[in-house]
This record gives C-alpha cells, sequence and structure tokens, in this order.
C-alpha cells in the first residue's frame, strides 16, 4: 500500500524526512479492525509532529488521527459482523482501562494512553489498523471528508467546550477560527450561547459572522461584553492572556492546544476574582460517542480543503501557511 511516512521530523522547509512510501498492508491483531481509508483530516498535531515540536515517540510512523473508511477484516476477538461498516478512528487509540484515571471516566489522562499516527500508525496510507473500540460507527449519510474532521477538531472542541464550563446561554469567546473552532461555534450556538470570536484573519472573521457569532475581531480588540467562558484554538501563549482579560468573574478559559509557545507574564488582576486556566488534554471514548450523536442532531456541517495522498505535503504547507480554510483532508485514491 502507499502511505505517508515519517522517518526524521524536521522543519518543512528543511525537507524533513518524510513522504510517500510503499510499505506491506498492515494486518489486524487480536481486538483489532483493518480497515480501507477512504478519507483522513490533516491536523495541526500532524504538523508538529512532522516538524518536530511535538517529539516523536516511534520512528518510523505513519502520521493522521482522522480515519474515515470502511472495516475490510476482523482480528480474533472482534465480531466478523463488523466487516463492511463505515468507521471513524480519533486521536484516542488506546488506554489500560485500569488506573484511576480510566476507572472515574477520565481515560483521556491514562498514563500509559496510546494515540493515533503518534504511538501507533496512523491514516495517511491507504490501509490503517485499530483497536475494535476505538472504531466509531459514524453517522449516516456522512461523506468520509466531512465526516473526518470531526475525529479530532469536533469532538476535542466538543471536549474544550466542556472543560471550559459552557453552559447554554453564557457568553462564550473563541480564540482562533481554524477547523475546531468551525465546528464548536456550531455546538455553541446550538446551545444558544452568545459567541464572541478573535482571529487575525478577515476572512475567518467574516465566517464566523456567517456561522452565528456576535462579534467578531482581532486578538487585541477586546469583545464588548465580559465572557462567561473562553477557548483557545491558537497555538500561542499571549492568546491564552488576551483571552484570560475578556473573561468575567469566574470564567474559566480553556486551551485547546498540545503545544504551546509559552504563556507571558500577566498581572495577578487578571487572574483574580476566581478566574482560571485549564488545559484540554486528549479525548475520551464517552466524548467520542457524545459529541457524533451530537453532531447528527444539530447536525454539524464541516468545510474541507481536499488534497489527495499524493499531495500530503502541500496541505501540511498550507495548513503551516494558514492557507486553508476549514479542515484539510486527504482522500486516498
Amino acid at each position: 500500500m502507499r502511505a505517508a511516512r515519517l522517518d526524521r521530523p524536521a522543519p518543512l522547509a528543511a525537507g524533513p524526512g518524510f513522504g510517500l512510501v510503499d510499505v506491506p498492508d498492515p494486518v489486524p491483531g487480536p481486538g483489532e479492525v483493518l480497515m480501507a481509508v477512504a478519507a483522513c483530516g490533516v491536523c495541526r498535531t500532524d504538523l508538529q509532529l512532522v516538524e518536530g515540536d511535538l517529539p516523536a515517540r516511534r520512528l518510523p510512523v505513519i502520521p493522521g488521527h482522522q480515519i474515515v473508511g470502511t472495516v475490510l477484516a476482523t482480528g480474533p476477538g472482534v465480531d466478523p459482523a463488523r466487516t463492511g461498516t463505515a468507521v471513524g478512528i480519533p486521536w484516542l487509540a488506546g488506554s489500560c482501562g485500569t488506573c484511576r484515571f480510566c476507572t472515574t471516566g477520565r481515560e483521556n489522562l491514562c498514563p500509559d494512553g496510546r494515540f493515533t499516527g503518534w504511538d501507533r500508525d496512523g491514516g495517511f496510507a491507504e490501509r490503517a489498523t485499530a483497536a475494535a473500540d476505538v472504531a466509531f460507527e459514524l453517522p449516516a449519510g456522512l461523506a468520509p471528508a466531512d465526516a473526518a474532521p470531526l475525529l479530532c477538531g469536533g469532538v476535542i472542541g466538543y471536549r474544550s467546550l466542556r472543560v471550559a464550563g459552557v453552559a447554554p446561554g453564557q457568553r462564550l469567546g473563541l480564540y482562533g477560527f481554524g477547523a475546531s473552532a468551525t465546528l464548536a461555534i456550531q455546538i455553541a450556538v446550538h446551545w444558544g450561547c452568545e459567541v464572541y470570536v478573535a482571529t487575525r484573519s478577515p476572512t475567518e472573521q467574516r465566517r464566523a459572522l456567517a456561522l452565528g457569532a456576535q462579534w467578531a475581531g482581532s486578538y487585541d480588540d477586546r469583545p464588548p461584553v465580559p465572557l462567561d467562558a473562553a477557548v483557545t484554538f491558537a497555538p500561542s501563549g499571549a492568546v491564552v492572556v488576551a483571552a484570560l482579560r475578556a473573561l468575567d468573574r469566574g470564567g474559566t478559559v480553556a486551551i485547546n492546544a498540545i503545544h504551546l509557545d509559552g504563556i507571558p507574564a500577566f498581572d495577578y488582576d487578571d487572574l483574580w476574582l476566581e478566574r482560571s486556566i485549564r488545559s484540554v488534554a486528549n479525548v475520551t471514548r464517552a466524548d467520542v460517542e457524545a459529541f457524533l450523536q451530537l453532531a447528527a442532531t444539530i447536525p454539524i456541517r464541516t468545510q474541507v480543503a481536499r488534497y489527495p495522498l499524493a499531495e500530503v505535503a502541500r496541505a501540511l504547507a498550507d495548513l503551516a501557511a494558514g492557507r486553508v480554510s476549514g479542515a484539510a483532508v486527504l482522500e486516498m485514491a
């Protein structure tokens, strides 16, 4: 099969050890499924892995953790009736199931957690294997390219809203307006929230207003009202501080990023009055199941930029340069 494999992380401009190779088809082990990949989202986490900002856990590795396809075969212990079903594979690839985090509904914090495209090969390939218990049945009627962004940007955006304590009718700030925020705003509007969006891009500001935002401005602009909660999507500590300063008393900023460039010093007054900052780490299987049901109910609409597998390097470069509107998705031949 053809796959985009990472052998040596390096900045894109330096020509990383990353590209298309021919590798043997994977074989499903016990408790696993083999799928024919139809589409796989391209995430900023993939870019950070390829460029080395996110340290690799194994090399070589096939990135990609928003995988949509059809089950071709099942390994020992998996119901063969799953063959032929359309499934999606998210970032979470598995957890131990026995630690104090797993047994209290927090498998996203499992010290032995494993992640797709990081600990095991992902979906930048024509075939992929995954544990059967993280192969989620997808809502009917979704095209593969439209479903792929739901499996990372969508579900992590949903968890970010929960971590920030967002409740229906509240005033919510979204800082950064890429693929994940585009999906999160649809949830917030569905919940009746007032949404205020900060992004540098005038195009994204207009898109936010079209999706139901009350206001859209730049990171340096203060929203016209104090916010009950905010989620930051840009991997910038300065943006976290800007969001914190926009909060009302008791509000929370949730940081939706696996990598951040550092948070600059700020006055204690910005944090005073029980404001808080929380990170968002991974997702649980329960998050994926709940979000997919919600996505089908709303229904959430995705905006995608499509690339063939052979142009994965261009997809990553476009993502790095901010040329992708919505979500970048690889489609297999």
